[in-house]
């Protein structure tokens, strides 16, 4: 598997988790999960991105 395809499916999967702490963090009224979950989401996003430029720059 290519490292921007890997990219793009761990920062989904980071995505994804990110947003079920946000929602759970809100459910149990705890902001210290919630901003876990944003930071994640976020991490997330960035890492998907990247797979995206590096697969510009494999052709």
């Amino acid at each position: 598997m290519k490292a921007s395809t890997e990219d793009k499916i761990k920062g989904s999967f980071h995505e994804v988790k990110g947003k079920v702490k946000e929602k759970a963090g809100q459910a149990a009224h705890n902001p210290n999960l919630e901003d876990k979950g944003s930071a994640e989401n976020l991490a997330g996003k960035v890492q998907k991105k990247v797979g995206q430029i590096e697969e510009v720059f494999e052709k």
